[in-house]
This record gives C-alpha cells, sequence and structure tokens, in this order.
C-alpha cells in the first residue's frame, strides 16, 4: 500500500472515530439548537454546569453531539432526525419553539427536555405545567409572551410616540400569536402599531429602512431566534436608523441595543442542563413538572441612549436589573 493511501484511509478512521468511541464509553446526549455556536458559548456552558449539578459531566460521564441551525428553522427537523437516528439517550432542544417542535416531532420515545418559549400546553406540547406527559419536559422561559411588558416600557421611554413598530419574523412557528398579544398591548396603551416582517438578512436591513421612513419613533423586536443570531446587526441598525428599539434578552443590551426585557436566558439553560442530569439519573420526564421562570432583568444601555438622544428617567433607572455605562 502507497504511504498517501495509507495516510488517507488513517484519516477518514480517525473522522469517524470520535463520535464511535464516545457513543461507546458514556450515555449520548443530543443538543439540538436553533441558534448558531459562536454567539450561544456562555449557554452551552451554563447547559453543562447544570448538567454537572447531577454528576453528569461532558468527556467523563457524558458525551454531547450538537446541532445547530443557525436561525434556519426548516433545517431542524433533519437535524433532530439526525440526532434521533445515532442514537442519543436524551434529546435537549434549545433556542425557541421551532427547536421544540422538531424535536418533539422526531422521537415519542427519547426523553426530550425542552426550553418552551410560549405557553407549552397552549401549543399541545405537554398536556399539563405539573405532569407533562408523554417523553417531554423542560423549562418554560415565556419570551414570547412578555411583548406587553417591553410595549409598556418602549412608551415610558417615548412618552410622546403615538404609534410605535413591532418586528416580527413570520416563518417564527408561533408568530402569529407574538402578533395577537402586540396587538392586544397596543390597544391597551392607546397606540397604533406598524408591523414590520424579516426573516433574513436582507429584509432586515429593508425593515429598519422602513422604520424610518415612515417615522417610527420607537421599535420592539419580537424573541425569536433568527434574531437572536444577528442581534449585533440589530442592534447596529437601530443605532443607524436612529431608532430606539427594546429587545428580548440582555445579549441585546450588550451587544449595543437600547435595553432589553426578559427572562435571565443563561439560567434557564443551567435549569435545562439540570433537568436533564436528573434524565440521566433515571427520572422521566413524563414526571417532571415543566418549570416557570423566576429571574427576569430589566438591562438598559446608557450609551446607546446618549447616541439617540434619549433620556431614561430616574424611574426607569431605578428599576433597571444592570445599567450598562
Amino acid at each position: 500500500m502507497r504511504r498517501r493511501d495509507f495516510i488517507a484511509i488513517l484519516g477518514s478512521a480517525a473522522a469517524a472515530w470520535p463520535l464511535t468511541t464516545r457513543a461507546q464509553q458514556h450515555p449520548l446526549i443530543g443538543f439540538l439548537s436553533a441558534r448558531s455556536p459562536e454567539e450561544s458559548a456562555h449557554l452551552v456552558a451554563a447547559f453543562r454546569r447544570g448538567l454537572a449539578e447531577h454528576g453528569a459531566v461532558e468527556g467523563q460521564s457524558v458525551a454531547i453531539e450538537y446541532r445547530w441551525a443557525r436561525g434556519q428553522y426548516d433545517r431542524l427537523p433533519a437535524l433532530a432526525a439526525e440526532l434521533v437516528h445515532i442514537p442519543v439517550g436524551i434529546l435537549v432542544a434549545v433556542g425557541g419553539e421551532p427547536a421544540a417542535r422538531a424535536a418533539t416531532a422526531t422521537t415519542t420515545t427519547i426523553p426530550v427536555v425542552t426550553l418552551f418559549s410560549s405557553d407549552p400546553v397552549r401549543s399541545g406540547l405537554v398536556a399539563s405545567l405539573s405532569r407533562p406527559g408523554r417523553n417531554v419536559t423542560g423549562i418554560s422561559n415565556l419570551s414570547a409572551t412578555m411583548e406587553p411588558k417591553r410595549v409598556g416600557l418602549l412608551r415610558e421611554v417615548v412618552p410622546q410616540a403615538k404609534a410605535f413598530g413591532a418586528l416580527l419574523n413570520p416563518d417564527f412557528p408561533i408568530f402569529a400569536d407574538q402578533l395577537k398579544d402586540i396587538e392586544a398591548a397596543a390597544r391597551t396603551a392607546g397606540l397604533e402599531l406598524q408591523v414590520l416582517r424579516a426573516k433574513s438578512d436582507g429584509e432586515l436591513a429593508t425593515a429598519f429602512g422602513s422604520a424610518r421612513q415612515q417615522g417610527i419613533a420607537a421599535l420592539l423586536v419580537a424573541a425569536d431566534s433568527f434574531f437572536n443570531t444577528r442581534r449585533e446587526q440589530l442592534a447596529a441598525l437601530a443605532a443607524q436608523h436612529r431608532v430606539p428599539a427594546i429587545y428580548s434578552f440582555r445579549d441585546y443590551a450588550t451587544a449595543g441595543g437600547l435595553m432589553s426585557y426578559g427572562i435571565d436566558l443563561p439560567d434557564t439553560y443551567r435549569q435545562a442542563g439540570a433537568y436533564a442530569g436528573l434524565v440521566f439519573k433515571g427520572a422521566k420526564p413524563a414526571e417532571l413538572p415543566v418549570v416557570q421562570p423566576t429571574k427576569y432583568e430589566f438591562v438598559i444601555n446608557l450609551k446607546a441612549a446618549k447616541a439617540l438622544g434619549i433620556q431614561f428617567s430616574d424611574n426607569l433607572v431605578s428599576l433597571a436589573d444592570e445599567v450598562i455605562e
């Protein structure tokens, strides 16, 4: 055998070796995310901390196979099928409703731990919060149900506004529910609503350009995994077009966004890891209650506010959990 051929064979064998060996040495967890690995490192670290709370340490007692949709929801069913085909012993689905739905639609036997961004009972993913039933449980982060609170905060920041805009992704599975909630919040606040839609990078730029042309005084960026993977781009577009905006997670404010209100996202990933650890030790998902969020964060970015000519009231500053100078 020629040396070149031997090296090629050795290389292909080495490429196949890690997954096979890990599967033989340790129980395998599948990690399915609608987000991207580059911007989720802190969330994966939190997930691993939760696993470790129950003795499940990656590389020591468990192995993890990762699959990332990078905000492209149509990829999730195939990625979930890959993990089920391996097969994994536990399937963890994070990054929003699309991942949860893809995981639960792909297997009815493998335990699934997921993050629900809407009411999982209303969406039919679990029978009840106290006893989920089937093979599914997880953490209800409710990020997509807090839009009315964000509308109220926008109104406090831009009190002179008679209308505001809402940026939503029409491909998000619960788009219709989000829009309904935002419309109701607008009516309650006595504000007109202008809906902007974007499901691609090009449409994001177009939406912000349209917001400026229409004279939208403030913008709510709805909770959505596609948006999460592009938070720096969104913050930059808001600054470029001078549109005050509120977002769903702290990461937007730290990326230069004006303000955010939502759950403590790393903590929900830690909780997902802890639940996966419990299942690893033998707990049944059907008997693990869906965890409700207890930690919320209101974050404001004073540097972004100054650039936009926004003055936060002393009351809002005192209510903020974090103020970025």
